[in-house]
């Protein structure tokens, strides 16, 4: 588990102006996030867009992902939905052997009580033979997965080793650090609240920003880790600006535009997604010339 301490990284999945993936700029993406410090990457998250991923360019863009890592960092692919058989039918037919374990978003849309989402989440731990990472980000869910829910999954089954809870309650942080079993990982999915979750005993955070400023955003974490609050505040009050500014209108457009400012990629998405506005675009184009 301690693999998955530090800095994650939600890739973006690139587009060319077509639409189609561009593996180039994946590459080059993969290549500068783990050069900068980056501990792990997540493969097909919300990040990733992947509502609108088909089966057959996921296993493109794992098999590119995993040749340009060359096992130098670990690997989480997203496999989750509101179809629990569908979970468990991908969970037992991918190709899973170059990834270290899975991220499960908690069942959107269906809005399950807490019992629906703990035998949703019982059934994929018994069919997954890789290590289980939940996700709750009730904003896109519309339903929260409650802290007790949680610390009852992760007692009950060894291979549910983490949460990336993304509610954006301090609160409900707070309490998951508090009750969570010893080797259980709190991970956070919010940017903007990594640090003080890491201080507070989270083991670090799944990131948006960090594949754009790798190596301020993963020393600002690593800092937190190490009890350094001077140091990871001052990086965060760096980067607070350009945390709030990716997410001001929609995730991925706004990482994406950041992206294209950087020579990463475009700022392509697919529908019903669409860029960032001309105003957000000139705000971050003018965070990332000044940074």
């Amino acid at each position: 588990m301690q693999k998955f301490v530090g800095t994650g990284v939600a890739l973006v999945t690139p587009f060319k102006s077509d639409k189609t993936l561009d593996f180039d700029a994946l590459k080059k993406l993969v290549t500068f996030t783990i050069e900068n410090g980056i501990d792990y990457l997540v493969i097909n998250g919300t990040t990733g867009e992947s509502a609108t991923i088909t089966n057959d360019e996921k296993k493109e863009i794992i098999n590119v992902i995993a040749s340009v890592n060359n096992k130098r960092v670990p690997l989480v692919l997203g496999v989750g939905g509101n179809n629990t058989a569908n979970v468990i039918k991908e969970l037992h037919t991918a190709d899973l052997s170059e990834i270290d374990a899975i991220l499960s978003v908690a069942p959107y849309y269906s809005k399950p009580t807490q019992e629906g989402f703990y035998q949703h989440f019982k059934a994929i731990s018994l069919a997954s033979p890789k290590p289980i990472i939940l996700y709750n980000v009730p904003g896109r869910t519309s339903k929260n997965m409650e802290p007790s829910t949680i610390i009852r999954l992760a007692n009950d089954f060894e291979n549910v080793i983490a949460v990336k809870e993304a509610a954006g309650n301090m609160q409900q942080y707070l309490e998951l650090i508090k009750n969570k079993p010893k080797n259980f990982l709190i991970i956070s999915g919010d940017d903007d609240l990594a640090l003080p979750v890491v201080l507070a005993g989270a083991s670090g955070v799944i990131s948006v920003i960090g594949q754009a400023f790798p190596k301020e955003f993963s020393s600002l974490i690593n800092f937190g880790l190490e009890g350094k609050n001077k140091e990871a505040y001052a990086l965060q009050f760096k980067l607070i600006e350009i945390i709030n500014l990716i997410f001001t209108e929609n995730n991925p457009a706004g990482i994406k535009t950041v992206l294209q400012e950087l020579n990463i990629t475009t700022d392509e998405v697919r529908l019903p997604l669409v860029k960032t506005t001309s105003e957000i675009q000139k705000e971050i184009a003018n965070f990332v010339a000044n940074f």
